[in-house]
């Protein structure tokens, strides 16, 4: 209880003290008001967090992974934020979600999954985490055991340990390489993380995932070049991504697309460089997958 009374992510913030007596307005209202200081808590702890992402593409770029492991709430954010990267730029088994009890807890309470250390270090041995890899562990409170014994054995098979926590001078930071915390305060009801400091995870997370991607040349500019045209919708997405970057219809898109099996990097460079299929998916894979490499050669080319 002395550890919990330190935390303040535990704090009962009297501001919110009446909140059972309010109307759904003003509860709305307070609720907005406490969550627009989240984004410049993170904007605060942005020294922590570009370092961290820095080692972490550096991995990825040399074909290492990355992991987030968590419970409860935060196991949730990072499977979520990992389960999006997939459909978004078509590269799997790059970013991996690890949750305390398994996937059953994803979707319920595993009552007491968290505080077993050698259970997140056994998750680190089963999933083969090594040296080029890379292990986020979220906890809010920054003292959640099984996720520090993912980092700490994560460290031990040579991966880099990240330590992403809510509160101040954590054991979760001093476990890892890089700790990252995100001073979110109390929240509305007291306790429960899953409020602020689960926006602060999200919204870090987004930025660990989305910036490797970027930089493994999963964009062009902002465009999602790698998305995985799965529904119609991304379809229609990918139709209009390769009619704008190789300066075509949408019909000669969707045709191109069509042959490529709906790789819009391999229809653009098909376009641009034109090319058969066959050959500008080569031109691309000598490109290391990178649709601008792959272009930027189509330039040299032609001086």
């Amino acid at each position: 209880m002395a550890t919990l009374d330190s935390l303040t992510t535990e704090a009962a913030d009297p501001r919110y003290a009446d909140i059972d007596t309010l109307g759904v307005a003003e509860l709305a209202a307070l609720m907005n008001e406490a969550d627009r200081g989240v984004p410049l808590a993170v904007r605060d702890a942005l020294p922590q967090i570009v370092p961290a992402i820095e080692a972490v593409t550096d991995r990825m770029l040399r074909g290492g992974r990355l992991f987030y492991v968590g419970a409860g709430t935060p196991g949730r954010i990072g499977v979520l934020d990992a389960s999006e990267i997939p459909p978004t730029f078509s590269t799997r088994d790059r970013v991996i979600g690890i949750m305390a009890g398994g996937p059953r807890a994803i979707v319920e309470a595993i009552e007491g999954a968290e505080d077993d250390a050698a259970a997140g270090a056994t998750a680190i041995d089963q999933a083969g985490v090594g040296p080029l890899d890379s292990v986020v562990g979220i906890a809010a409170s920054g003292r959640t055991p099984f996720v520090i014994g993912a980092v700490t054995r994560a460290r031990e098979r040579g991966a880099l340990g990240v330590g992403l926590s809510c509160n101040a001078d954590t054991e979760l930071s001093r476990a890892a390489d890089h700790g990252i915390e995100v001073i979110t305060g109390p929240e509305l009801v007291s306790g429960s993380t899953r409020l602020k400091a689960g926006t602060a995870q999200k919204l870090v997370l987004n930025m660990f995932s989305t910036i490797s991607m970027v930089r493994l040349g999963k964009t062009y500019g902002n465009l999602m070049v790698d998305v995985r045209a799965s529904n119609a919708k991304l379809r229609v997405r990918a139709e209009r991504i390769v009619s704008r970057v190789a300066g075509v219809a949408e019909d000669v898109a969707r045709a191109r697309l069509e042959e490529s099996g709906y790789s819009v990097p391999v229809a653009v460079v098909a376009i641009r460089r034109g090319l058969p299929i066959d050959a500008a998916r080569a031109a691309l894979d000598a490109a290391g997958g990178r649709l601008r490499a792959a272009l930027d050669d189509e330039g040299r080319a032609s001086r």
